[in-house]
C-alpha cells in the first residue's frame, strides 16, 4: 500500500473525453479473456496485455495499472446438450442459432509495476483517488466499443472545410444549457445552434407538419454562415455531436467544436444527449437513391430521389439501443425544392 501512495500522483481520474483502452492490448492481440489478462495504465488509459506491460512501464514510467481478467462460466448443461445444427437464418429462434452470449466472470486488482505488486479492488483499503478512477475506467464505455457504436450508426464523416477557419461574432450571445427555444417561432424540439452567431432556429420541415419551420436553412440562406450543430446531440465527449454543413449539404466533423461551443459559453462536459441524430445512408430501393433520413422525435422522414423526382418516406421509429424496428407510416411524392 506505501508504494502505491508513493505513486498516487501516476494516478489520473478518467474525463469524459478520455478514450479507456480496456478491451485489446495496443500492441498485441491479448484481451482481458487472454491467460494473463489485460493492464491498463491508470494514467494513459492504454491497454496492454502480460508481454508488453512491462514495456509500457520502461517507456512511460507510469506503475500503477489496473489489471483485468475475465474468464467464462461453466455452463451446466453444456456438455450434456447434443449439439445441433441451425436449420433457419434466425437468432434466438427455434431451429436458429443461439442468442445468448457466453458469460463471464470479472475479477479487477491494482498492479504496480516493476515488482507486479497485486493489491485487490474493490477495497476500502485503497486510496479515494485510486478508488475512484478505477470506478470510472469500469463503467466508461470503452474506446472500442464506442468505435463500434460509431459504426452502427453512420459512415465516417468529412471534416468539414469551413471548421477551421469558421467566422465567430463576438456579439456576446451566451447560449444556456437548458431551455432552448428557436429565435423566431416556438419550436422547442429539433433545434439548430449556429456557430457563427449563435442563433438557435429550428430544422427542416416535414410534410405532416412535425420537424420544424426551415428557420435554420433560411437563416442560412440569408447570412452564408455556414456551420450548426443540433442541440441535444453534444455530449461530453463531442463524438455524437450532429454538426451539419449547408454549403457541403452534409453532415461533417468539426475537429475544434469544443472551441466554437465555448465561444457561446457551452460548457459541453455536462450535457447530456437528448435528441436524435441526422444520418446519410446508403440507397435502398432499387433506382431509388438514398438522399438523407432526417429523425423528428419519434418520426423520421427519408428522402429519396428517383429521376429529378423527390419521394418522401415517413416512419414510425421505435428505438431498442442500436437497434431499431420501423413501421411503415406514409409515403408521399413531391416535386424537387
Amino acid at each position: 500500500m506505501d508504494l502505491l501512495r508513493a505513486n498516487l500522483h501516476k494516478v489520473r481520474i478518467p474525463e469524459p473525453t478520455n478514450r479507456i483502452h480496456k478491451d485489446e492490448c495496443c500492441v498485441s492481440f491479448d484481451t482481458p479473456r487472454s491467460e494473463g489478462g489485460l493492464y491498463v495504465d491508470m494514467n494513459s488509459f492504454l491497454g496492454f496485455g502480460r508481454e508488453h506491460v512491462a514495456w509500457n512501464f520502461e517507456k512511460s514510467e507510469n506503475p500503477v495499472y489496473l489489471h483485468i481478467v475475465q474468464r467464462r462460466k461453466p455452463e451446466p448443461d453444456e456438455t450434456d446438450r447434443p449439439l445441433k445444427k441451425p436449420t433457419l437464418l434466425a437468432i434466438g429462434m427455434e431451429g436458429g442459432f443461439g442468442e445468448q452470449e457466453p458469460e463471464y466472470d470479472v475479477t479487477y486488482k491494482i498492479v504496480i509495476l516493476p515488482e507486479f505488486l497485486s493489491l485487490p479492488f474493490p477495497s476500502v483499503d485503497l486510496p479515494e483517488k485510486v478508488r475512484l478512477a478505477v470506478d470510472k475506467v469500469i463503467l466508461a464505455e470503452s474506446a472500442d466499443r464506442k468505435q463500434q457504436l460509431a459504426s452502427w450508426v453512420a459512415d465516417k464523416k468529412i471534416i468539414s472545410a469551413h471548421a477551421m477557419d469558421l467566422q465567430q461574432l463576438d456579439n456576446g450571445v451566451i447560449v444556456p444549457p437548458t431551455g432552448w427555444k428557436c429565435s423566431k417561432c416556438d419550436k422547442t424540439e429539433n433545434l439548430w445552434l449556429n456557430l457563427t452567431d449563435g442563433m438557435i432556429l429550428c430544422g427542416r420541415w416535414v410534410w405532416d407538419g412535425t420537424g420544424g419551420n426551415n428557420h435554420a436553412v433560411e437563416h442560412y440562406q440569408q447570412t452564408k454562415y455556414p456551420l450548426a450543430v443540433k442541440l441535444g446531440t453534444i455530449t461530453a465527449d463531442l463524438e455524437g455531436a450532429d454538426v451539419y454543413s449547408y454549403p457541403e449539404d452534409d453532415s461533417v466533423e468539426d475537429p475544434i467544436l469544443a472551441q466554437h461551443l465555448s465561444h457561446f459559453g457551452i460548457d459541453f462536459s455536462s450535457l447530456q444527449k437528448v435528441s436524435c441524430h441526422l444520418f446519410v445512408m446508403a440507397p435502398i430501393w432499387d433506382n431509388l437513391a438514398l438522399h438523407s433520413l432526417e429523425i423528428y422525435s419519434s418520426l423520421v422522414q427519408i428522402k429519396l430521389i428517383r429521376s429529378q423526382q423527390t419521394y418522401y418516406l415517413t416512419v414510425d421509429c421505435r428505438f431498442t439501443e442500436l437497434l431499431f424496428s420501423v413501421e411503415l407510416f406514409s409515403f408521399r411524392r413531391r416535386s424537387v425544392f
